[in-house]
């Protein structure tokens, strides 16, 4: 195993990360996870020298906190460093922080939580904590030991990433970022950004939430040219690791099977691994997956709103993800998400509106019902 220097905390992390978000429910049906087998799993990975554990208050209906817990007895706990969070739409004011704290150092048994998440915020969110007292919770429970790094995760647009990491002195900050997440979100910039304050990254949806991991055959077939051969799993995680100002990559893994591929291809990669001609086939691969775009939209919503109710931009970006990652419509939760707010191309009017304010004049009337003929 790999590990690495977390920017300015002065402390190594190993580089792989396991995830606790994705195990895998009991057979029996009786609970959100299999706690057994779960309890296997992350032992595996911590004999394996694995030494980053992250979680979070609402993961598996809740339960996630309680199995790591119990996975994290019998001296297990002090081999690692946890990383959890605070929801904040479960927080209205400090004694609600109090609470939310005091209830997940009981489910992880252990005094203190080494890493604590403000959980998903952008810029509105994160002022909402600031109006509640949020930053002087996280010192006071920094000072009393309670916590012992304060923390962000994000997903949202750069513009707020970047107001809100220089806004306080934050110790970690954790982001979404893969080959295809470039220039989404946080992207490059926020990566090197941090880099340069000395605030260690931790990466979540290193491989798109699996995605990345099964290549469509244009892919595939990049792959298999190439002279060396590694799995679309390797690839995206060396990748990742090339980048000097990522501290830890996470995974979340429901066999042991996996664990054990993390393991190996963890042993392999650091900063600075790749070769140009590694980096060139990067580049065809992110080209070959941006070829089966089905709509040049950018996101911009000068279409919106929709006199209708549809998200057009939301239904071009659930169009794009299953044709570009090769995944089942009624598997993909923006497209859930659009189905539950009745936002969907069948509630189009046809009036014209959108494609008189589309900057790229795109045919969004036409699309949208081609659209909708794939994920209806």
């Amino acid at each position: 195993m790999k590990y690495r220097k977390m920017g300015k905390l002065g402390i190594e992390s190993s580089a792989f990360g396991l995830g606790c978000m994705r195990f895998n429910g009991a057979a029996s049906g009786d609970s959100t996870i299999d706690e057994e087998k779960a309890i296997g799993l992350i032992r595996r990975a911590i004999d394996g020298g694995v030494t980053y554990l992250d979680t979070a208050y609402v993961y598996l209906d809740k339960t996630s906190e309680i199995v790591l817990g119990k996975a994290l007895l019998d001296g297990y706990r002090d081999k690692v460093r946890i990383a959890t969070k605070m929801p904040i739409e479960a927080v209205k004011n400090r004694e609600d922080m109090e609470k939310l704290l005091a209830e997940e150092l009981g489910k992880l048994q252990t005094d203190h939580i080494d890493f604590y998440l403000m959980h998903g915020i952008n810029k509105e969110k994160w002022e909402r904590f600031k109006e509640m007292g949020a930053p002087e919770f996280f010192d006071d429970m920094k000072r009393e030991g309670k916590i012992r790094y304060k923390c962000f995760s994000f997903h949202g647009p750069y513009e707020d990433y970047e107001y809100i990491i220089k806004d306080w002195d934050w110790d970690m900050v954790q982001i979404q970022y893969n080959y295809m997440d470039t220039e989404n979100q946080a992207g490059t910039k926020g990566l090197e950004l941090a880099g340069s304050l000395g605030i260690p990254v931790v990466i979540m949806e290193g491989l798109l939430g699996g995605r990345l991991a099964k290549a469509p055959d244009n892919v595939q077939a990049l792959y298999d040219a190439f002279p060396t051969k590694r799995s679309a799993v390797e690839w995206g995680f060396r990748w990742l690791c090339d980048h000097p100002e990522v501290s830890v990559v996470l995974s979340g893994c429901n066999e042991a099977e996996q664990i054990d591929e993390n393991l190996k291809i963890f042993d392999t990669v650091e900063a600075g691994i790749m070769s140009e001609e590694e980096h060139r086939l990067i580049k065809d691969v992110q080209d070959a997956y941006k070829s089966r775009t089905k709509v040049s939209c950018t996101g911009c919503r000068y279409c919106m709103p929709c006199p209708g109710g549809v998200d057009i931009p939301g239904v071009f970006s659930a169009w794009n993800n299953c044709s570009l990652y090769n995944v089942d419509p009624k598997d993909d939760w923006g497209l859930r998400m659009l189905k539950g707010r009745e936002a969907t191309p069948d509630k189009c009017l046809k009036c014209g509106a959108c494609e008189r304010a589309c900057p790229q004049h795109l045919p969004i009337i036409d699309k949208l019902q081609e659209a909708w003929a794939v994920l209806g």
